[in-house]
């Protein structure tokens, strides 16, 4: 299981929707599937975001997604299984996510931001209790969830304000190196350079890891540590060699 990595923490919830409704007057019978109701509230929930707000305003999430999967998409990669007919009548819904924190504080985050909203995306889901009370909720996400065998964060030490703040940062960067381009004097550059400050000063926090969840990502981090190191002494070596350059353009 690798649903960790730093501060992030990788979700998929996969649930049996509603087979649908039965038709028997006219044979065959004609059956009816109702997760197009979901697809429905999918689609104007795209159209009218302003419904997600207490899901777009928790900023402990990276990504939330929701799909469906009928029973004819599913991949079969044994070859042996080809020939045969899959005995799947129920179509799927897959969530799947990244946040940080930890595994209940996600779950409380989204059944007091959006409870009805998780009532309407589980609409159809098959013995779905609603998001409320809680308990229930989280026991029903936790009997249909599937642990990530490999889950990749590029920036595993950085939760989402980070990786804003990072972008903040770069920003006001970029602007310093046009005033420096445009040929301005060490007064003009040191105003621009005090601006700026002012304006990224709350981002310039240290990221960091988050405290150790398990012994497991412990061990991974570990694992890994020996490769971090020497992409940092890379990107050191790059760094150096560039400014050599530079230093030699200048003189």
């Amino acid at each position: 299981m690798s649903n960790i990595a730093g501060k992030a923490y990788a979700m998929n919830v996969i649930t049996p929707s509603d087979p649908g409704l039965r038709f028997r007057a006219v044979p065959p019978y004609i059956r009816v599937r109702p997760t197009w109701i979901n697809k429905l509230i999918f689609m104007v929930s795209r159209c009218l975001p302003e419904t997600l707000q207490g899901l777009l305003g928790l900023s402990l999430i990276h990504f939330a997604r929701w799909f469906f999967v009928k029973p004819d998409q599913w991949p079969v990669f044994d070859e042996k299984l080809k020939a045969r007919k899959q005995n799947i009548k129920q179509d799927y819904m897959i969530f799947c996510s990244n946040f940080n924190g930890t595994w209940d504080q996600y779950i409380d985050a989204f059944s007091d931001g959006i409870p009805n909203g998780l009532d309407l995306f589980w609409y159809t889901a098959v013995k779905y209790p609603q998001s409320i009370p809680i308990m229930q909720f989280k026991n029903y996400i936790t009997h249909n969830q599937i642990d990530t065998n490999y889950y990749y964060n590029a920036t595993p030490g950085a939760a989402q304000r980070d990786v804003k703040a990072g972008l903040k940062v770069r920003r006001a960067l970029l602007k310093l190196k046009e005033v420096h381009e445009s040929g301005a004097d060490p007064a003009q550059f040191a105003k621009a350079y005090r601006k700026h400050l002012i304006e990224v000063q709350s981002f310039l926090g240290d990221p960091g890891f988050a405290p150790v969840a398990s012994l497991s990502t412990e061990i991974a981090d570990l694992n890994r540590m020996e490769q971090v190191k020497a992409m940092a002494r890379e990107f050191e070596k790059e760094n150096q060699s560039r400014q050599a350059e530079m230093q030699r353009q200048e003189g």
